[in-house]
């Protein structure tokens, strides 16, 4: 492979919604920044609305992907579709809900010369929200009981009714909601299960501060390089808005327990609650790179470039230690673009500059 400043990647999960953004954007921002760095990136999404397909400062070109959902056969033409186009080394995906084909597609992808560091199916499944309490057991961390609910009429079953109010009510991949009677515990329950399938997880209220920790793990059981932040201030969704790096020994041991019991390869995020008496409860993991990941930047540990550098075996033995006391303010902005990058979007699933770059790469070729 090339050296990790010359490769080229795509990048997906550039949705940039200012209540609960996509990782993607950060995680180019991360690489533009880096003055060694003199690869294309390439955005990947999956609406012609996803701002930053269209950020011509940091993405050279911008594409739209098939959902998921549609199966894993239409993903992988796709992306070898794009591959053909503007050729890409790495594949970065940022999005929880395409990871499991993501991790099933490796292996051909790579024989494409498309390289990804990511966990196996069976990883991905073994952190899910509903197999938590048995991951914690056996990693010795602790997290809160979770049950799943089928139907809104459980919430009138003893087995939930015990635990009192509030509860967390919450998606299998997205989206939670604390939930403080009856009537808005079935509520929660219909829109989250309307958009995003059942099971829905129901799980006691904890109080507390909410510590984040990304990471890239290194696929033997342990962790290339870790960040952590406190959260300062969170959207309605409970996404992080601002956020203070933080040095947190619990928070770290407890992420190398949990990634050495899954010998987790890949970027990921682990989410605990500090309770009042000072005890950390396990909330999920994430099986990509968060929103947040331009702190990793700004406090001197640049995670997206330690995958980089993993893949391209040229990752140093000693990593810096990112820097506490450094805080992130999320904001809005406006893009404005053309009518026309616009409509190629919607009309070809791919924006007029990402055409224009491809002529001009053709041209370089035949006059090279």
């Amino acid at each position: 492979m090339k050296s990790w400043h010359e490769l080229n990647v795509a990048i997906t999960g550039m949705n940039n919604r200012p209540d609960n953004p996509g990782p993607g954007y950060a995680i180019a921002r991360c690489l533009h920044e880096l003055p060694q760095f003199r690869g294309r990136i390439i955005g990947l999404g999956y609406d012609a609305l996803d701002g930053g397909l269209f950020h011509r400062d940091v993405c050279h070109a911008g594409y739209l992907l098939p959902y998921p959902s549609g199966g894993e056969e239409p993903l992988l033409a796709r992306l070898l579709a794009i591959h053909e186009e503007q050729p890409f080394d790495v594949l970065i995906p940022a999005l929880d809900s395409e990871l499991l084909a993501m991790s099933r597609l490796q292996g051909r992808l790579a024989t494409h010369g498309i390289q990804m560091l990511l966990p196996s199916a069976t990883q991905i499944a073994a952190r899910s929200k509903d197999h938590l309490p048995e991951l914690c057991e056996q990693a010795g961390v602790q997290t809160p009981p979770v049950r799943t609910v089928s139907s809104a009429t459980q919430f009138h079953a003893s087995g939930l009714e015990d635990w009192g109010y509030p509860l967390v009510v919450k998606g299998v991949f997205y989206d939670a909601q604390v939930v403080h009677q009856r009537a808005d515990a079935m509520a929660a329950f219909s829109r989250i299960s309307a958009q995003w399938g059942l099971p829905v997880l129901v799980q006691p209220w904890i109080e507390g501060v909410e510590f984040n920790l990304a990471g890239v793990g290194d696929g033997l059981g342990g962790l290339y390089a870790a960040v952590m932040m406190r959260k300062q201030a969170v959207t309605e969704k409970g996404k992080a808005w601002a956020g203070m790096s933080v040095s947190c020994p619990p928070l770290l041991e407890a992420a190398q327990c949990l990634v050495k019991n899954l010998q987790w390869r890949g970027p990921l995020e682990v989410e605990m609650l500090r309770d009042r008496e000072g005890q950390f409860h396990l909330i999920e993991i994430n099986p990509r790179f968060p929103a947040w990941i331009y702190l990793s930047e700004g406090c001197g540990l640049n995670l997206p470039q330690v995958l980089l550098r993993s893949l391209a075996g040229n990752l140093p033995a000693k990593l810096p230690q990112a820097r506490a006391g450094h805080l992130f303010i999320r904001y809005a902005e406006e893009l404005v673009i053309s009518l026309e990058d616009y409509e190629s979007m919607v009309m070809r699933g791919s924006s007029t500059h990402a055409q224009d770059l491809m002529l001009s790469l053709c041209e370089q070729e035949v006059a090279s």
